[in-house]
């Protein structure tokens, strides 16, 4: 089903459509992480009163993921997004993880990262507009 299908539908079958591949998704991701030592995801929110942000990642034997980090807007630059990164550390340590790593764009957020201990472990060129994505690692110390 192509864009022009899609805008084809009415508003309803949009709506089902969209369900329908939210649901299909997330059981594919559900499936996914269950393979060989894959924990449950990780998820962390900075404020479950009013969602401000939030964290989500998956570990595996020593290593932990980080696939989202999310601040609102309004509530950036406040310490919310490095509050997140240290209980989503500590969190990944309490499961045995040594090992946190994250993909990010140059558009986005390396420097935040750089400044809460990751380096870059790969660097990936060749995107529009000189855009790179990097691979950021940090070890975390043994408890």
């Amino acid at each position: 089903l192509d864009d022009t299908d899609r805008d084809a539908l009415g508003l309803e079958d949009r709506a089902l459509l969209d369900v329908q591949l939210d649901v299909g998704v997330r059981e594919r991701r559900r499936r996914a992480r269950h393979g060989p030592g894959v924990a449950d995801p990780l998820q962390l929110v900075a404020d479950a009163s009013a969602v401000v942000g939030g964290a989500v990642g998956r570990t595996w034997g020593e290593c932990c993921e980080l696939q989202q980090l999310w601040v609102k807007p309004a509530h950036r630059r406040g310490g919310i997004g490095a509050r997140l990164m240290r209980d989503f550390e500590q969190r990944a340590a309490q499961r045995g993880c040594r090992l946190v790593y994250l993909d990010t764009f140059s558009f986005q957020a390396r420097p935040f990262y750089e400044a809460l201990g990751y380096s870059v472990a790969l660097e990936l060129r060749g995107y529009t507009e000189g855009i790179a994505k990097f691979t950021l690692t940090k070890r975390l110390a043994v408890e």
